[in-house]
């Protein structure tokens, strides 16, 4: 099924479990004004209910994967709104995070500032090799400071703090080596990579995948003694799970397992 959303500024494509939701406003870099993160945050809302999907792709159209804000936007704000700006961004961020379907970026090309943070939000990212990933707040005197939430806790802190001080950006042979992304390949490579996984993980079983999406972003805040009781805890529900008693019966009769969902 092929649909799009939000007047043709996000569109969506959904075929064999896979959703790819393709920011839209190439002209803009698919800078993220208020009205696309909005579109965003729809269509994450929906999909968390949304039984035919296993997994979602955020892909982009036109020269960058996302410039960040809205700059002109941004301007064009009174004072007193830009709380509310920042709000809604930090909220469609965490939606990624707790969407209980794993979230892969595919990135063609430049991820800046709350591009950056959109990419380190999702739960795997593939890189063209020629794509760059930057937060140049500081060059213009706004420090990223929400880009920093997400970045700072996929990459080791000198490199964060060396990309939120400098504005540099960094190659996605970098990004990759310090785990912002998962791979850099080569760009007619990227459909590939990005779907290969994406077809993999659609393999699984939905609720398996939301268990452990979610232990996964919870246990990892956690002291070492309450990440294993907790975990410990996730694990002995899901072994009460029929997907689990489906899948060990499959894995030990050396045949596909057939999921329900429960």
């Amino acid at each position: 099924m092929s649909q799009t959303a939000s007047d043709d500024i996000l569109l969506r494509d959904d075929r064999d479990g896979i959703c790819t939701l393709t920011l839209n406003r190439p002209q803009a870099r698919n800078a993220l004004s208020r009205p696309l993160m909005a579109a965003l945050q729809q269509q994450l809302d929906a999909l968390r209910d949304d039984a035919s999907v296993t997994v979602v792709v955020l892909a982009a159209n036109g020269p960058a994967f996302c410039a960040g804000h809205d700059l002109k936007e941004v301007q064009s704000l009174h004072n007193d709104q830009h709380l509310a700006l920042f709000q809604q961004c930090s909220r469609m961020m965490m939606s990624i995070v707790t969407l209980p379907k794993p979230v892969i970026a595919r990135v063609h090309a430049m991820a800046t500032a709350a591009g950056c943070q959109l990419v380190a939000s999702c739960d795997l990212a593939y890189a063209a090799d020629s794509a760059r990933f930057a937060t140049p707040g500081v060059n213009i005197g706004l420090f990223c400071s929400t880009p920093m939430v997400a970045l700072s806790r996929n990459v080791p802190r000198k490199i964060a703090m060396e990309m939120l001080l400098s504005g540099k950006p960094i190659p996605a042979s970098r990004a990759a080596a310090f785990g912002l992304i998962n791979e850099a390949v080569a760009a007619e490579e990227l459909d590939s990579a990005v779907y290969g996984m994406a077809r993999a993980i659609a393999s699984k079983s939905p609720l398996t995948l939301a268990i452990g999406k979610e232990a996964f972003y919870r246990q990892v805040e956690m002291p070492l003694a309450d990440a294993y009781d907790y975990a410990s805890e996730v694990m002995a529900r899901n072994m009460a799970a029929a997907d689990a008693a489906e899948g060990i019966d499959a894995f030990l009769g050396k045949r596909p397992p057939q999921w329900c969902g429960r």
